[in-house]
């Protein structure tokens, strides 16, 4: 059976001291329960070492938003992923629809990223999502599944099943709208579908994530579908209780 995932994706949000209560608070507020779930937070990557630095003697482990295609070299303002794992990050967040929208990340760019953080040997949380209008058009599945075939095809095949994706609807992402339980289910199950046409035994091993203004309220009704395995948790994350009380969901302790 797949473990759950909870990550805390922080966006551009955060301060030194602001950072140092919500850490205290979420590592005070981690009970044994939670143990059945694997949870991670992302902060900027400015903050990764006060972090690494609060989190080191806990369950809670660290990712980040985003990492460089390119190994290193003259890529000012970039971050690579060897450097993210010097900090000990074990996540790493691409191809968000944030990335893709405001700074024009294409699907090659996020299947190279995805490459580069398995050479540091981090997991990669693979993104994929539709807009509103892809939608509407009924292009939603075909969408989702063909930025999740860019990366199958060129990941190594020994690597596939290291990989985590998380479904974000483009329409869902900080609005308050939230794909309905049945909504959400059906495009992991076309993942998952997409997944087994790679690779059959994916199908079970790789975990789903779902990223569409995910909160206290509606996290039992999405994390309780089969094809759900937690979620990559927005605004949420920056509120200690709310974002343990999701985990409590995934762990099936709401």
């Amino acid at each position: 059976m797949r473990k759950a995932l909870v990550i805390g994706n922080w966006k551009m949000n955060g301060r030194q001291d602001a950072n140092e209560a919500l850490l205290n608070a979420l590592t005070s507020g981690y009970d044994n329960k939670l143990e059945r779930v694997d949870v991670a937070l992302c902060p900027p990557s400015v903050y990764l070492a006060q972090a690494q630095s609060l989190l080191q003697a806990g369950s809670i482990e660290l990712g980040a938003q985003n990492v460089c295609a390119d190994v290193e070299g003259a890529f000012t303002g970039e971050v690579s992923a060897g450097m993210l794992a010097e900090f000990g990050c074990r996540w790493v967040v691409i191809g968000h629809s944030e990335r893709r929208s405001l700074y024009g990340e294409t699907d090659a760019q996020v299947a190279e990223k995805a490459k580069r953080v398995l050479d540091a040997g981090m997991t990669p949380v693979v993104c994929v999502g539709e807009t509103l209008e892809e939608r509407e058009s009924g292009l939603a599945l075909q969408r989702v599944q063909s930025q999740l075939r860019a990366v199958l095809e060129e990941v190594p095949v020994e690597h596939l099943a290291e990989l985590v994706v998380a479904y974000e609807p483009v329409w869902a992402i900080g609005t308050g709208l939230t794909a309905t339980p049945e909504q959400a289910q059906e495009v992991h199950r076309a993942l998952r579908d997409t997944l087994a046409a790679q690779q059959v035994e994916l199908d079970e091993k790789v975990r789903i994530l779902y990223g569409g203004s995910v909160n206290a309220a509606n996290a039992d009704a999405l994390f309780a579908q089969p094809d759900i395995d937690g979620g990559l948790i927005g605004g949420a994350s920056l509120k200690a209780d709310d974002f343990l009380a999701i985990c409590r969901a995934a762990a099936g302790e709401s």
